[in-house]
């Protein structure tokens, strides 16, 4: 549910969480991405990062710089800027994806569990433009949405040990790429050679918080 008015709440000594709602909601995150694009391109003494999530964006500071009421006023005046509340425009980036066969132990799964055909399964993944909500678990990792909802297959019940590098996997109505190997409990319906993370560029991560991902099956 979307709150009234946006809520500004202390983290720590040393950040402020602005949260807009406590579900996900596309529109929501458009307002966490636009509000963030405009704080980067601010000069303002004392914020040094800001992290979007799906309904909320942290903005931490240096409160030897900027106390929290100080820092608190700012933000809260931000909000109001008809900048603040404008669309930008998000990246779209493509990524190609080698879908079934050993790149897809649980497609047979999710065909069962949707009642499709394996290329149902996969002319649903690829026909959607996922957004990023955000990026976590570990570096580079992006959780985007939404899967549509025919093909929103529950994690494992028991996580792999190993999940290779660039595999693609479902998880509810969300999907995302695995940048290095790791354990994990999506179910995996294809895999990419697109690096995802490489600590040589700047940023390292392929994907940055409010992009848009095209999977191109091939």
């Amino acid at each position: 549910m979307s709150h009234p008015e946006p809520r500004l709440l202390p983290v720590g000594d040393s950040a402020i969480l602005i949260e807009f709602a406590d579900e996900i909601d596309d529109a929501v995150n458009d307002r966490v991405h636009t509000l963030a694009h405009f704080l980067r391109a601010q000069t303002h003494t004392g914020m040094i990062d800001l992290i979007p999530a799906y309904s909320s964006l942290l903005v931490c500071y240096d409160p030897a710089q900027i106390g929290f009421a100080s820092m608190r006023e700012y933000l809260a005046a931000s909000l109001l800027s008809t900048q603040a509340q404008s669309t930008f425009t998000a990246r779209v980036i493509e990524i190609p994806a080698k879908y079934g066969g050993e790149f897809a132990p649980d497609l047979a799964f999710i065909t069962q569990w949707s009642g499709l055909t394996e290329t149902q399964v996969i002319d649903l993944h690829a026909s959607q433009i996922y957004r990023v909500y955000f990026i976590g678990f570990t570096p580079g990792f992006a959780y985007l949405g939404a899967v549509p909802a025919k093909i929103a297959a529950p994690r494992l019940a028991t996580p792999r040990t190993r999940v290779p590098a660039g595999s693609i996997g479902i998880a509810g109505r969300q999907t995302g790429i695995y940048p290095m190997e790791t354990p994990g409990g999506w179910r995996l319906i294809g895999r990419t050679t697109q690096k995802l993370f490489d600590v040589q560029n700047d940023p390292p991560a392929l994907f940055q918080p409010g992009d848009r991902v095209r999977f191109v099956p091939c």
